[in-house]
């Protein structure tokens, strides 16, 4: 797969995603991911990326050309455009998994008040929240995306299994249970004894229990 991240902080993105399962996806062939600066695309000596809304109101709004110019330079036929925003449909796991079977991913990422809309009808093609609340900047959530898409692709966790009995996996409705390791006890809390009983028929049982508690605990929307 082939990753493109456009924004005007690629060290906000750079920073976790080329570290740990993220990294080490990189450098197997998993995955390559690019960042590329927005201000590369502008062509005024100012490097300018914003300006003032048409109509009024605060901040600035990031203006069409950049984005324009970017995709013209990175996007490929398989390509398919994201852009991160609060105005988007809420990402899931079920997403992640159909992501991950992409070729070609090129996430666009907003700041300051947002991004001209003609960026939106043109270029885009899915939006993307990843939760009803605002960050500085859609980086980050650029960031959380790509992380959770990676480690979906075949062979990047190492057992493919892992993601498989996750939180969120299968029909998406019920969290994971409790995981316990050594030591079997401690400051007097116990391992519960069904896990060191060596029965996996029982221990199956007991975790699918659990999970269905955890959920209603936790997030009893999931079961609704």
């Amino acid at each position: 797969m082939k990753i493109d991240i456009v924004t005007i902080f690629p060290e906000i993105a750079e920073a976790p995603l080329n570290s740990s399962i993220m990294g080490r996806a990189i450098a197997g062939g998993y995955v390559e991911i690019n960042f590329h600066d927005l201000r590369e695309f502008t062509t005024d000596k100012h490097r300018q990326v914003d300006d003032t809304p048409y109509g009024g109101g605060p901040g600035m709004v990031m203006k069409p050309e950049p984005f324009f110019a970017a995709i013209e330079k990175i996007k490929t036929p398989a390509a398919k455009v994201i852009f991160l925003t609060p105005q988007g449909k809420q990402f899931k796991q079920a997403r992640a998994v159909d992501l991950s079977k992409e070729e070609h991913l090129i996430f666009l990422c907003g700041h300051y008040e947002g991004v001209d809309h003609r960026v939106v009808e043109a270029l885009v093609d899915e939006e993307i929240s990843i939760g009803d609340y605002v960050l500085t900047n859609g980086t980050i959530a650029a960031a959380i995306v790509v992380d959770s898409v990676v480690r979906l692709i075949p062979g990047v966790l190492g057992d493919d299994q892992s993601a498989a009995v996750e939180s969120f996996s299968g029909d998406g409705k019920r969290i994971e249970a409790p995981h316990y390791t050594r030591p079997a006890e401690f400051q007097g809390m116990a391992v519960p004894d069904i896990l060191l009983s060596g029965n996996h028929a029982k221990i199956d049982e007991w975790r699918d229990e659990m999970a269905e508690q955890r959920t209603r605990e936790n997030r009893p929307d999931l079961l609704e």
